[in-house]
């Protein structure tokens, strides 16, 4: 099924009808309100004003981020889920590791990320029979081979759907544009992406756009959310 859906279809529009049209009300947009996440949900919900759409609250997100999810319900008055990760589990882990493990060592920084990220997005995407993503194809070397549809192994083989994944940063800031859409304010502060306020950094002139995200690593720079791309 991914192959025939890769060979019809190829813009973002008919992505997004598509998942409409065939998994809607099984269907849903994870969201960290950057640039992308901005234009796929004014798309989504042109198409189906009834799409859902769920972030993560890590407990360590920018005030930014929380004014544009309130933004975005009062705009669109969207159907967004918030999710929050196990207290207890991240209780243990901060007592245990310290308040900002993820400073120590990689091993940390995942353990992290897996807790306040990771579990609550396994038992959202558990119920769902597919799942939008904002990934584009030149964020990361890691997405170099990433499709519009695919199967995600990581999530009990779900669907996949990764609409803008051609497009180019200029393309997402050509619709915002366009369509004078609303967006984290932090985007005009520096910020190419939006995660944990303590994770995230702007990105200084010459820096590739994930420089900003868990700067003192080396290597591919990824949550867990997306291993398979």
């Amino acid at each position: 099924m991914v192959d025939r859906l890769n060979a019809e279809i190829s813009t973002a529009k008919d992505a997004v009808t598509w998942a409409s049209e065939n998994l809607h009300p099984r269907v849903g947009k994870a969201s960290s309100f950057g640039a992308e996440d901005a234009v796929l949900m004014d798309m989504m919900i042109k198409i189906n004003p009834q799409f859902r759409f769920f972030t993560l609250d890590t407990g360590r997100l920018p005030q930014a981020t929380h004014e544009a999810i309130d933004a975005a319900r009062k705009r669109y008055d969207a159907n967004i889920t918030v999710l929050f990760p196990d207290a207890g589990e991240v209780q243990d882990m901060v007592n245990s590791k310290g308040m900002n493990l993820f400073y120590d060592s990689v091993e940390n920084r995942k353990l992290c990320c897996n807790i306040r990220k990771v579990r609550p997005m396994d038992r959202t995407l558990s119920t769902l029979d597919g799942w939008i993503t904002g990934l584009r194809r030149d964020q990361t070397q890691s997405r170099q081979n990433a499709s519009i549809f695919q199967i995600d192994k990581k999530y009990d083989n779900i669907l996949k759907i990764n609409p803008i994944i051609d497009w180019s940063w200029d393309d997402v800031w050509s619709y915002i544009r366009e369509h004078k859409i609303s967006y984290n304010r932090l985007l005009d502060e520096g910020y190419a992406t939006i995660g944990c306020e303590p994770c995230t950094r702007r990105v200084k002139p010459g820096e590739d756009i994930r420089d900003g995200r868990w700067w003192w690593e080396n290597g591919i720079k990824e949550c867990g959310l997306h291993h398979d791309v």
